[in-house]
């Protein structure tokens, strides 16, 4: 890097607009989606999607409900032109399905791809040149009314050369991109854009799309916002003009530009799934559409089946989502960190049924887009005790007490911290059944009988301590309290019982009962235990010796 001062590198130029309205408005209504992952983005790809691979990808991205789709490049290559026709031969384009093709401003690309649309009812024919000051003169070495002849040129060949399609019942639509439009000045992008509507003359009843592409992203969201509405202000036929946008992510802005620029005036979003494209990718359609999602606004696509539209993209592009890819990626509804684990149990429980969504950390309900509540809460050494509480009573059905939750806690942090990696739900589980339910020693329950008599229980018991039988006998005002009494006869030390909990674990009669007690030494040692069995006394009792086991080695 240049050490200060950057000399190398200028800032973009703001926008004069200083009545600007976007920052005062809010997402009402969700744009017009076009997908363009089966062109832009498979161009963008090391190894391109075959027709087969294709024609799956055309058929999911109806499936969500797009209703524009650019599938592709029919001038360009042979498969291109191949996949166009088999989608209009094989009838897979629904009635209410545009699809789109690309094309540069050149007559003999252009027929091509009439070619190719031969027998399609509903088509965009995109034309598009570029007309940023460095591509006239590096790429053109062309003045600027020599690339406004360019386009019209191209959009009046087009139109002389639409009767067949158009006798044969194809509605035709144009759509125009001055590529490179955000490096572009505004009064030209502005004029070229006129200069094509001229030719065309579109009505309100029949628009053209004005695609303003961000090709190359240079500069900030509010920027790119101020360019969208300046032109929308200015168009002299805007009610018979869909403002497209096509947003690349070259700054990693391209979702917030996109969403401030739908705010500055524009009625169409360019994309695709997951952001695929050339370089850092185009704009990820998932997430302007969840987002408008969780704000109240249907996109009027759906994601209900994210992990299915997840694989067949990363099957088909040969790509994978990262784990943190916001509503899509493996980790993104779950939570290490105990504070955040412990705000989303929480906050979870205290969810009303039919209430706007409102659980911490997790702004979209995981159920809506099919993902499974399963992996809000994993375990790491940065876990926290309600994380650990989180698993065990949603994976496992054991609804630890409170103050049991920092006892367990604890004793999960250790282990992952001698682990070194995340613990699965099912080590969270061993490790509680080995610290609190299979203790065997150095006290083991073999017998536990009680009868009652005068409001009085008796107990009998045998045991063993240290390896050593015992027959023990005790009386209490209850179960409980009738073993305690029972174990105060033996040379263990004196324990007094500070808390009891129930609960069962299962349904019907499968059902078994889980008991939870806390216990204090004389020492002033307090102390957890727990039990299972299928007698909810016997629970009890052995909660006391899991407990007492738990003192004894502490």
């Amino acid at each position: 890097m240049q050490s200060p001062p950057v000399t190398k590198y200028v800032p973009f130029p703001p926008v004069a607009l200083p009545d600007r309205q976007w920052p005062g408005r809010t997402h009402t209504r969700a744009p017009v989606w076009c997908s363009v992952d089966l062109r832009d983005g498979n161009q963008a790809l090391a190894q391109p999607m075959s027709v087969e691979e294709k024609l799956e990808y055309f058929d999911l991205l109806v499936k969500i409900g797009f209703k524009e789709i650019e599938v592709g490049f029919p001038s360009a290559s042979q498969i291109e032109f191949d996949f166009c026709r088999r989608l209009i031969e094989e009838g897979r384009i629904p009635a209410d399905v545009a699809i789109q093709i690309l094309c540069q401003c050149r007559e003999d690309l252009i027929t091509r791809s009439l070619e190719a649309l031969r027998g399609a009812k509903n088509i965009i024919f995109h034309l598009y040149n570029s007309t940023s000051p460095k591509q006239r003169e590096y790429v053109f070495n062309a003045s600027q009314p020599d690339i406004v002849r360019i386009a019209t040129h191209a959009v009046g060949f087009l139109k002389a050369h639409l009767a067949p399609l158009v006798a044969a019942g194809t509605r035709v639509r144009l759509e125009y991109s001055p590529e490179s439009f955000t490096s572009t000045e505004l009064g030209f992008a502005l004029e070229i854009c006129e200069a094509v509507t001229d030719v065309w003359a579109p009505t309100p009843a029949d628009k053209i799309i004005l695609n303003l592409p961000a090709t190359v992203e240079y500069t900030t969201p509010n920027v790119h916002a101020d360019q969208i509405e300046w032109m929308c202000r200015r168009l002299t036929r805007r009610a018979a003009t869909l403002v497209s946008l096509h947003t690349h992510n070259d700054r990693g802005t391209g979702v917030a530009a996109t969403e401030l620029a739908l705010l500055a005036g524009a009625d169409r979003v360019e994309g695709t799934l997951f952001g695929n494209g050339e370089r850092t990718g185009n704009v990820d359609l998932v997430t302007v559409a969840l987002n408008l999602y969780t704000q109240g606004v249907h996109p009027g696509l759906d994601f209900s089946d994210i992990n299915g539209i997840r694989e067949i993209y990363e099957r088909c592009t040969r790509l994978e989502v990262p784990p943190r890819h916001p509503y899509a990626g493996e980790l993104v509804f779950t939570a290490f960190s105990g504070s955040h684990q412990d705000a989303i149990k929480k906050s979870w429980g205290a969810q009303k049924p039919g209430a706007p969504w409102d659980v911490l950390y997790i702004p979209i309900d995981p159920a809506d887009i099919g993902r499974s509540y399963k992996a809000i809460i994993r375990i790491n050494s940065q876990s926290g005790k309600g994380g650990v509480a989180y698993i065990l009573e949603n994976e496992f059905g054991f609804a630890l007490p409170k103050l049991m939750h920092k006892e367990m806690g604890r004793l999960i942090n250790d282990l992952a911290d001698t682990k070194g990696t995340e613990l699965t739900p099912a080590e969270v589980h061993d490790a509680f059944r080995r610290e609190y339910l299979d203790r065997a020693a150095p006290v083991a329950l073999s017998r536990f009988r009680t009868t009652e008599r005068d409001s009085a229980v008796k107990c009998e018991i045998e045991l063993t301590i240290d390896g050593v039988a015992h027959a023990l006998t005790g009386a209490g005002n209850g179960p409980i309290a009738a073993f305690v009494a029972a174990l105060a006869t033996t040379a263990l030390p004196k324990f007094d019982v500070l808390s009891y909990t129930e609960h069962s674990l299962g349904r019907g009669a499968e059902a078994r009962a889980v008991s939870y007690i806390q216990i204090k030494t004389e020492r002033g040692r307090t102390c957890y235990g727990a039990g299972i069995d299928t007698n909810i006394e016997l629970a009890s009792i052995k909660a006391v010796v899991s407990a007492l086991n738990r003192a004894l080695v502490k």
